[in-house]
């Protein structure tokens, strides 16, 4: 993903100047000034020796909120960027909901300057403008780009890369034990952890994490308990064995916007090569590394993947033609592309993450998986609703019963999307729901930023998505 920057940058300088490897680290009573005298808050916990946190206090994007951002600092050498921001509304009884975006290796401030956090770029990144649909609206909300080497976190050797999601969940879970060791008024409220595109590898990995160590607190007394609420995945990639031949659905006729001619040869010409993916990510089920699951991975994008990328449309949203001309002295890849191969490598997003899901939901974690349904990749809708209806959990006749209903956005009145759910006995919004959102790519709340903030609140405060 592209989006031009230009000035922008040198704004965050504040935030960013923490950014000094070359700086000895200071103990809490030397000073605590980074680059440029910035006065930074060190945080650290008896249980994690190896980890610290960086604090400052901006005041970009939205200043009559309060703000957190800095670094989690991991054995002196690897260091994630975080940057908090509390709910603009009653922030003492709102959930705390954690955004990951994907990549593999995409920084999650894409979305937080795209999508749904406090400001939008705007006047080609020279400017940012305050956001009224943000999820902060109803939500205490941190950004973390994860893991090392993404966005503006930073490795100071680069070869202790983290390249799998099941390690660096890890770090996520030490970084919210420090944060909530520092503000416990937060770890009291529900805990969402939300993941958009390969954030479905990512969030599902970081959610088992969590409730593995929840269940464990006996005996490390010293942790807080993270009050694990929800997982959300937003247009993820979690199932790809039931994913990828969704590619094929969705664009030769099953999806609303057409994209390939149901007649035409190019739709005849995906079905082998379709079975041939779901045959190579089956034996990456059966026996994941790297040796079955890179090959599944590599086949599957060249040969069912890659056709829809030169049919002349967008496939992150059909709706749209595809612009060639992106001035690459004005743009700003969001993504680190040496990560983002070093992650694919690893054959991970081959893997069923939809494998954790089923004791998260069974031990009491509510799930969430929306779609918007102009994305046309292999995180369409189609194949979502499909692999949440094949996921085996104590709703999962429920789910199959059920059926779709309209989704009415509270505030505008307007039919927004159709929704799917088992659970609550209609009281709630659901224990396991599907939400399919209409006029909207792979990226809902820029697309649909009224929406995206209605099925959020709703969904947080377990407020039901249906009237009918």
């Amino acid at each position: 993903m592209k989006f031009t920057w230009g000035v922008l940058l040198t704004s965050f300088s504040a935030v960013y100047s923490l950014y000094a490897p070359e700086q000895e680290f200071l103990d809490p009573e030397a000073g605590k000034y980074g680059q440029n005298n910035l006065p930074y808050e060190i945080v650290t916990h008896p249980s994690f020796n190896n980890h610290r946190i960086r604090i400052v206090q901006p005041k970009l994007c939205d200043p009559d909120v309060k703000q957190y951002s800095g670094y989690l600092d991991i054995s002196q050498s690897k260091h994630l960027f975080f940057w908090f921001f509390e709910s603009r509304k009653n922030p003492q009884d709102a959930p705390f909901l954690l955004w990951l975006s994907g990549g593999p290796a995409c920084s999650s401030f894409a979305a937080m300057l795209m999508e749904l956090g406090p400001c939008n770029v705007v006047d080609e990144g020279h400017n940012v403008s305050y956001n009224p649909f943000s999820w902060t609206e109803s939500a205490n909300v941190p950004f973390l780009d994860q893991p090392v080497n993404v966005g503006y976190s930073y490795d100071d050797h680069y070869g202790s890369t983290v390249n799998t999601s099941s390690v660096g969940a890890q770090d996520v879970y030490a970084f919210f034990q420090l944060f909530f060791h520092r503000f416990p008024e937060y770890s009291i409220q529900p805990f969402h952890v939300a993941g958009e595109s390969y954030g479905g590898v990512h969030a599902p990995h970081i959610a088992s994490v969590m409730h593995k160590h929840n269940k464990q607190l006996a005996s490390a007394p010293k942790l807080k308990h993270i009050n694990l609420a929800s997982l959300i995945l937003v247009n993820g990639l979690t199932n790809p064995r039931i994913q990828y031949p969704s590619i094929r659905n969705y664009a030769c006729g099953d999806g609303p916007y057409p994209v390939l001619d149901p007649s035409d040869d190019d739709c005849a010409a995906l079905q082998t090569p379709t079975g041939i993916c779901v045959q190579l990510t089956q034996q990456c089920y059966e026996k994941p590394s790297r040796y079955t699951c890179e090959p599944a991975s590599v086949y599957c994008e060249a040969t069912v993947l890659a056709p829809i990328f030169t049919v002349g449309m967008n496939p992150y949203d059909v709706r749209k033609s595809c612009d060639p001309s992106v001035n690459p002295q004005r743009s700003y890849s969001a993504v680190n592309w040496n990560l983002n191969r070093e992650m694919s490598a690893t054959g991970e997003g081959m893997a069923n993450t939809a494998s954790l899901v089923p004791e998260l939901i069974n031990d009491g974690v509510r799930l969430l998986v929306y779609a918007g349904d102009a994305d046309g990749l292999v995180t369409n809708y189609i194949g979502k609703e499909c692999w949440v209806e094949a996921l085996e959990n104590q709703f999962h006749g429920e789910f199959l019963a059920a059926k779709s209903l309209p989704w009415v956005d509270s505030v505008t009145g307007r039919v927004a999307g159709e929704v799917r759910s088992a659970g609550g006995d209609g009281l709630t919004a659901g224990n396991v729901t599907f939400v399919r959102v209409y006029e909207a790519g792979h990226l809902v709340p820029h697309d649909q930023p009224e929406a995206a903030l209605d099925l959020i609140t709703r969904w947080t405060k377990n407020i039901p998505l249906s009237n009918t």
